[in-house]
C-alpha cells in the first residue's frame, strides 16, 4: 500500500514538472516598466496630482485677470397714499402700483497689490515642479519595488530549476537502489533512504511553487493587475560595471529627487517672504460698470416713468499702514522657516552621502559574494560529479553521495540569491545617485 501511495505522488510531481516546463509568456523587464508605469496605481494617482499642480499654474488662477459680474433686480410695490398739497388739498391713492427694475455690469481689476499676485504665481510654478520630483520619487520607489519582486519571481524560478535537477538526480538513485535491491546488490535501507530523499525534495518543490505564485500575484499588483497569470520573467542579469564611484557621487547632490525637493522648498519658501512683504505696499484698483435702470412710479409721484442707462468708473487706493504687527511677524516666521529649510538641507545632504557610501559599500560586498557563489558553483558540481561516480562504483555510501547532491543544491540557491541580491543592491546604488530612471532597463 505504501509503494502505492508513493507512486501516486512521483505521479503528481512529475505531472506538477510537465505543467511548469510548459511554454509560457515571458515578461520582459521593460515590458514590467512599461507596464507599471501606465497602469500601477500609484503611479496614476502621481500623475493626477501634477495635472492639479499644471492647473494651479494656469493664468485663470493666477490672479491677474479682472472679475466680471452681472447683476439684475425688480421690485414692486403696492400703496396706499394720503397727499396733502401746499393749497391745502387732499388727495388719497389707494393701491397705487410702482415697479423697478435694474441690471448692471461690473468690472474689478487690481492695478498694483504690491508685487503678490507676481510672487504667488512664481511660487505655484515652483509647487508645480515640486510636485513633479514627488511623482518622480513616487515612481522611482515603484520601479525599484517592481525589480524588488520582479527579481525575486526570477530567483524563485531558478530555485525551482535547481531542486527539478535533484528530483531527477534523487529518481535515478531510487531506480539503481531498486535494481540493485532486486540483484541482491544492496539492502532495503538503501532503497528506503531513497524515498526519503524524494520526498523531501517534491516538499521543496511544492513549497517554493507555492511562494512563486505568490510572488507572482505581488508583481502583478504592482503592474496594475495587468499581467496573465501563465507567465515567465526574464533571469538574464547585466551588472551596470561602466558606473564609477566618483562620477555618482558628483550626480548625488545633481539628481537625487529629495535634496531636488528640498531645493524647490527654499525657493518656495523665498517666495513667500517677497509676498508677506508685498502686504506693506499699497493697492490700487481698477472698477467699471454699466447699468440699467427703469422706475415705474405711482401718481403720487411728479415722474411717471424713468428709465437710465449709464457707465461708470473708477480708480480706488489702499494702503494699510499697520495692521496691529501681523504683517511683520508672518514675514519673520517665513524667514525662520526658510532658515529651517536650509538646516534640512544640509541634514539631507549629511544622510544621503552617507546612505550612498553605505549602498556603494553593500553593492560591491554583494557582487563580490556573488562572483564567490559563481566559484563555489563549480567547485560543488565538480564535487558532485566525483562524488556520484564513485557512488555509482560503490566506493561513497548513499549518505555520501546525498551530501554531495544537496551542497550542490545549496550552492545553486545561494549564486541565485547572490545574483539577485547585488543587483538590487546596485539598483539603490542608481537611485540615491539619481540615475535610476536613465537605465535602459
Amino acid at each position: 500500500m505504501k509503494k502505492k501511495n508513493f507512486k501516486y505522488l512521483m505521479l503528481f510531481i512529475l505531472l506538477a514538472f510537465s505543467v511548469h516546463v510548459q511554454a509560457q509568456k515571458v515578461l520582459s523587464r521593460q515590458e514590467a516598466v512599461s507596464l507599471a508605469l501606465e497602469n500601477n496605481y500609484g503611479i496614476k494617482i502621481a500623475n493626477n496630482t501634477v495635472e492639479i499642480a499644471e492647473n494651479n499654474t494656469n493664468i485663470l488662477n493666477s490672479g491677474f485677470l479682472p472679475t466680471l459680474t452681472a447683476n439684475s433686480g425688480a421690485t414692486y410695490s403696492l400703496d396706499n397714499t394720503e397727499a396733502i398739497f401746499s393749497n391745502g388739498n387732499v388727495t388719497n391713492l389707494n393701491g397705487a402700483e410702482s415697479s423697478r427694475y435694474n441690471a448692471s455690469v461690473n468690472l474689478n481689476y487690481t492695478l498694483f497689490d504690491g508685487l503678490g499676485r507676481h510672487y504667488n504665481y512664481k511660487r505655484l510654478k515652483e509647487e508645480k515642479q515640486l510636485t513633479e520630483l514627488e511623482a518622480r520619487e513616487t515612481i522611482e520607489n515603484t520601479i525599484l519595488q517592481l525589480f524588488t519582486v520582479y527579481y525575486n519571481v526570477a530567483e524563485l524560478s531558478q530555485n525551482i530549476e535547481a531542486v527539478e535537477q535533484t528530483f531527477t538526480i534523487s529518481k535515478d538513485r531510487l531506480k539503481r537502489a531498486e535494481y540493485q535491491f532486486d540483484y541482491g546488490q544492496s539492502t532495503k535501507l538503501d532503497v528506503l533512504n531513497a524515498q526519503v530523499d524524494i520526498n523531501n525534495d517534491s516538499i521543496n518543490y511544492i513549497n517554493i511553487k507555492q511562494q512563486l505564485r505568490n510572488a507572482k500575484r505581488d508583481l502583478n499588483v504592482i503592474l496594475g493587475n495587468t499581467a496573465t497569470n501563465n507567465f515567465e520573467v526574464d533571469t538574464l542579469i547585466n551588472f551596470v560595471l561602466s558606473i564609477n564611484k566618483a562620477d555618482l557621487i558628483s550626480k548625488v547632490r545633481e539628481n537625487n529627487v529629495a535634496l531636488l525637493q528640498v531645493n524647490k522648498n527654499l525657493i518656495i519658501n523665498e517666495y513667500d517672504i517677497k509676498s508677506w512683504k508685498s502686504d506693506f505696499l499699497p493697492k490700487l484698483g481698477l472698477t467699471g460698470s454699466y447699468g440699467w435702470n427703469k422706475n415705474n412710479n405711482n401718481a403720487a409721484s411728479f415722474l411717471e416713468t424713468s428709465t437710465n442707462t449709464g457707465l461708470s468708473g473708477g480708480l480706488n487706493l489702499s494702503w494699510n499702514l499697520f495692521d496691529g504687527g501681523g504683517t511683520m511677524t508672518r514675514v519673520k516666521n517665513a524667514k525662520i522657516n526658510l532658515e529651517n529649510q536650509q538646516l534640512q538641507k544640509e541634514q539631507i545632504i549629511v544622510n544621503i552621502e552617507r546612505n550612498f557610501e553605505n549602498a556603494w559599500d553593500d553593492y560591491q560586498n554583494k557582487l563580490a559574494i556573488f562572483n564567490v557563489q559563481e566559484e563555489n558553483i563549480v567547485t560543488s558540481k565538480n564535487n558532485f560529479d566525483r562524488t556520484q561516480e564513485k557512488f555509482k562504483l560503490g566506493q561513497v555510501t548513499s549518505i555520501e553521495f546525498r551530501q554531495a547532491q544537496l551542497n550542490l543544491l545549496n550552492a545553486e540557491l545561494s549564486r541565485n540569491q547572490a545574483k539577485y541580491d547585488a543587483k538590487l543592491a546596485e539598483l539603490l546604488v542608481l537611485q540615491l545617485s539619481g540615475e535610476l530612471l536613465n537605465l535602459e532597463f
